[in-house]
């Protein structure tokens, strides 16, 4: 389970490092060269979140005495995967801004307070999209720490139901042992009836034996 983590994240690490290198370009490009840097990007940032996927997948599998290591490692490349659209935004943002100052000519460079209200509004996006991935990663602790839970119930449920189980074979076996002990206090008694009648047709036989002696004389 492990092995296939780890070379998710050789993957991400890899994807990730080329993808920072061809945001660094894109502001460097022009036309339709640009264009197509812009589109390649997105494509990897969409790949590197389908990595990210797996590896949370992979890490829900992990026993829970070893999944705090790799969900720490988890959050930190969700970090990195922030960073890097973040980036890639305000470098979309200069690229737009260069489209449309193509498309308006002299009258977009002189346009500074659509500027100012576009950037103002690319910073709340981007404040909203932060606390929208805060909220992502705490619900994503959330689910496993319940996973965990739901884990720790279970087990508590197969040693709860092994319990049940030795307590029914001790049942059974208690009542085979009563009522063993039962026959045998049966038969005690019966025996100890036969002496008594026994004892009993002794005592008379030899009562009457001495009491037809005695008269015989």
């Amino acid at each position: 389970m492990s092995a296939d983590f780890e070379s998710y994240e050789q993957d991400f690490a890899v994807l990730t490092a080329d993808i920072t290198g061809r945001i660094g370009k894109v502001p460097k490009l022009v036309g339709d060269e640009k264009k197509q840097m812009v589109a390649n990007v997105e494509k990897q940032l969409e790949e590197a979140r389908e990595l990210l996927e797996q590896m949370e997948l992979e890490v829900r599998e992990i026993p829970p005495q070893s999944r705090g290591m790799y969900s720490s490692r988890m959050r930190s490349y969700k970090q990195e995967m922030g960073k890097l659209e973040a980036d890639f935004k305000r470098s979309r943002i200069a690229y737009s801004d260069e489209v449309r100052n193509e498309l308006l000519g002299d009258d977009g460079n002189s346009s500074e307070n659509q500027r100012a209200h576009l950037l103002d509004n690319t910073e709340r996006l981007e404040r909203s999209s932060r606390r929208l991935e805060a909220g992502y990663q705490i619900a994503v602790e959330t689910e496993q720490i319940g996973q965990e839970m739901l884990e720790n119930l279970s087990h508590d449920r197969e040693k709860i139901q092994r319990a049940r189980e030795r307590l029914r074979e001790t049942d059974a076996n208690l009542g085979k042992s009563s009522r063993i002990l039962t026959g045998m206090l049966r038969r005690i008694i019966q025996n100890r009836i036969l002496i008594v009648v026994l004892a009993v047709i002794i005592i008379f036989t030899t009562m009457m034996a001495i009491f037809f002696s005695v008269r015989g004389r």
